[in-house]
């Protein structure tokens, strides 16, 4: 009995040996994935057990959801027996067996005959998922059904239900908290990252698309502590020749705000500069009209240096980059690279073959060109009806309709032939027509089909431009791309993301999809906002969003501002509403941008204390002057803050707030109180005059600066009164006064002409 007992424990070890450290080909063993951070363990099943942190022990996936790692969809059975069996619509078959073969997992599924091989790559950063092909044995499919073997529309490359944790990226697609973080990530441009919601965790998936690319799409799997994140995503980045996005982020420029026109050129940028320098700005957006000449949105897509503007073509337009380098400002370019204008060169007087169609239909009759019918085979049902959208797209020309009929025969009615200046045509009856992706901005662009090459072509011209001395780019119009957006949102930005060198200092888009991330290091900026309502529009868009961005290690822009002249309909543009913005922008270590234009500039009585708000915060940010106490208090929306120069002319951050109904409920004065060592200070200007303001105070309760440490004289006014500037900002400090008191002085107060 004891000899058993003792073949028994041999028997078992040997076992053992054979399946935990020499798993080749077993298909009764685990597979164990690792590196020196984690281990993935995956059933002989395919069932995912267990994804644990080394270091810690700590286990990363939900327990008893027993989900496959691996699953292929295919749009209906193709093997005979199976389509008998089951019904044929779209559907996904999991893995059922995976086995090693060298370095490579073999992934056989239910039902399917077919197995996939996705070769592994075990490194100290991550652990590389990549499809490498199919193995179908002979004989599978029968000879005569007509196939090109494996019939997959997808391939998911990974699938891992992961705990929920504190903090979730979903942009990066990463799940984390103070001791762990699970990342599952892109390595090329055409895997599709994606996660799933679940009550207690989320499934993080990576998937190949058949229209995309299947065989050489991979995926990295990264588990480590969060403070090793970012270096584990730049060795990824490095090991796969993608855009430098982790290097982007750590620069000491990722914070800086811009100064953005649409305006700039050799006749006017020294007056940019000298308004960019007093904003204090480190960097300057030039949008693209700045070299192209402006003409609207319709002309997007010449892409070509305006010789009017800069007869030496791209020669000028370096030396005035050049010249913004010399003042100490970044230039950086604004593109709609996504956009063809309805009037340029790709449109009239023949429309590219290359724009994207969102419909398909066939000529049911021959169409001649007086026709303002036009019959097609299809139901046009659900056909655009936007106005300025309602276009066809047929051969040399394009066609407007004002509608379609749903049943036989289906035909677009009130047609007008040639618009956009395009050259009429006939067509006989069998041809392809389609509906014309027009912009849903304005209608004055439209989408590239970003299956053709035109984008590419686009992507030249760009680059070329960029190449003048550019540092950094706006990916504008980023949505118009077509489906699938969560791949070709970001493949339209690497196209031209790729042909820039040097690689952009940091880049901003419009939209955003996951492989984005390693472009867009700034994340994306907000549209202009009224003066009346900015502060709520920050408070509900930008303040939300930077906190969950923060979860995706990156930033986002708190701009753009817009420049409001102040006149009967609105105040304009205030120091205070800059202030709110930047302010609450440094607390998330995100920078702004203003939309700058000379003749508002010039215009606008307030723009030096404008700019020297904005200056002020810049030159905090360029020193990362904040304290993460600081930033917590900046990041309370509720509480508007002020920096200050003190009298050592050193910056001070205080809270303060306004008073309202000043001067009997007048707009023109604005005025914020705040607290400092004890005394109570208020700060306040005139929106645009230059006044005076009498206060029902003695000159002996207050101290008059318009810098601190710098008395001003104040008049004396009638019955015991005093009459103080209202005009550019000025500060009052009251020693004895309470906060009451010195509100009630300004809520009191008359304006004197």
């Amino acid at each position: 009995m004891k000899n058993l007992i003792c073949l028994v424990c041999i028997w078992i070890n040997i076992v053992f040996f054979v399946c935990a450290d020499n798993p080749v080909k077993n298909k009764e063993c685990d597979i164990i994935i690792e590196n020196e951070q984690f281990r993935l363990v995956v059933g002989s099943n395919a069932i995912a057990k267990s994804l644990t942190l080394k270091s810690t022990g700590e286990e990363c996936l939900i327990d008893g959801e027993n989900i496959p790692i691996f699953s292929v969809t295919q749009e209906r059975p193709y093997h005979n027996e199976i389509k008998l069996a089951h019904p044929n619509k779209k559907t996904t078959f999991q893995a059922d067996t995976v086995y090693w073969n060298g370095d490579k997992l073999i992934v056989g599924f239910e039902l399917i005959p077919y197995e996939a091989i996705i070769k592994i790559k075990e490194v100290p950063a991550y652990v590389g998922f990549i499809l490498q092909g199919f193995k179908v044995n002979p004989g599978t499919y029968p000879d005569y059904l007509k196939i090109t073997p494996p019939p997959a529309t997808e391939l998911c490359l990974l699938q891992l239900p992961v705990r929920n944790k504190k903090y979730f990226g979903e942009w990066l697609n990463v799940s984390w908290d103070e001791n762990v973080a699970v990342n599952v990530l892109a390595t090329d441009e055409n895997a599709y990252i994606d996660f799933e919601k679940y009550n207690n965790y989320k499934l993080l998936t990576a998937t190949a698309f058949k229209d995309i690319k299947l065989e050489g799409t991979g995926a990295a799997l990264i588990v480590c502590k969060p403070e090793n994140l970012l270096d584990n995503i730049a060795q990824i980045e490095e090991d796969f020749d993608l855009p430098k996005g982790v290097q982007s982020r750590r620069s000491g420029m990722i914070n800086a705000s811009y100064y953005w026109s649409a305006e700039v050129n050799p006749g006017n940028v020294d007056q940019h500069i000298q308004y960019a320098k007093m904003g204090g700005f480190r960097t300057m957006n030039l949008y693209y009209p700045c070299f192209e000449g402006y003409g609207g949105y319709d002309l997007i897509g010449n892409y070509e240096i305006d010789k009017r503007l800069y007869p030496n073509g791209k020669e000028d337009l370096k030396k005035m980059l050049d010249k913004i380098k010399a003042s100490g400002i970044i230039p950086g370019v604004h593109f709609l690279h996504s956009h063809i204008g309805r009037n340029s060169k790709y449109v009239t007087p023949i429309p590219d073959y290359r724009l994207n169609l969102t419909k398909t239909f066939t000529l049911s009759e021959d169409l001649e060109p007086g026709d303002t019918e036009v019959f097609v085979e299809q139901n046009p049902e659900g056909s655009v009806m936007a106005e300025g959208c309602r276009v066809l797209k047929v051969g040399t020309e394009f066609i407007s309709y004002e509608n379609y009929t749903t049943t036989r025969p289906y035909k677009f009615t009130g047609c007008t032939r040639g618009i956009n200046h395009t050259t009429v045509n006939s067509l006989p009856k069998g041809s392809i027509i389609g509906i014309l992706d027009v912009s849903e901005f304005g209608a004055t662009s439209v989408y590239i089909d970003q299956r053709t090459g035109l984008q590419d072509e686009i992507a030249e011209k760009i680059a070329d431009i960029y190449d003048a001395g550019f540092q950094f780019i706006y990916f504008d119009g980023s949505e118009g791309v077509n489906p699938p957006f969560a791949l070709n949102v970001a493949l339209a930005q690497y196209r031209v993301f790729k042909r820039l060198k040097p690689e952009p200092l940091f880049a901003e888009g419009a939209a955003k999809s996951h492989f984005s991330w390693h472009m867009l290091s700034g994340g994306n900026a907000f549209d202009v906002f009224t003066p009346e309502i900015l502060k709520a529009e920050i408070r509900k868009w930008p303040a939300e969003e930077a906190p969950r961005m923060k979860q995706d290690f990156t930033r986002i822009n708190f701009g753009w501002l817009g420049y409001f002249l102040p006149d009967k309909h609105t105040v304009g543009t205030q120091p205070d509403m800059l202030e709110y913005a930047t302010s609450v922008a440094a607390g998330w270590d995100c920078p702004v941008s203003i939309h700058a234009y000379l003749h508002t500039f010039d215009a606008h009585p307030r723009t030096q204390d404008n700019l020297e708000v904005l200056r002020r915060w810049e030159e905090v940010r360029a020193k990362n002057w904040l304290t993460d106490e600081q930033k917590k208090m900046l990041q309370n929306v509720g509480q508007e803050h002020h920096l200050l120069l003190n009298e050592q002319n050193r910056f001070e951050l205080v809270p303060y707030d306004p008073i309202i109904d000043v001067a009997g409920k007048s707009r023109e004065i604005r005025a914020f109180i705040f607290e400092r060592k004890g005394d109570h200070y208020v700060v306040y200007w005139h929106i645009s005059g230059d006044k005076k303001l009498e206060l029902s105070l003695n000159p002996s309760d207050i101290t008059l600066y318009e810098k601190l440490g710098q008395e001003k004289m104040i008049s004396s006014g009638t019955n015991h009164k005093i009459i103080i500037p209202a005009s550019n900002r000025h500060y009052i400090k009251a020693d004895k006064l309470t906060k009451h008191q010195l509100s009630d002085a300004f809520k009191n107060a008359q304006i004197v002409e």
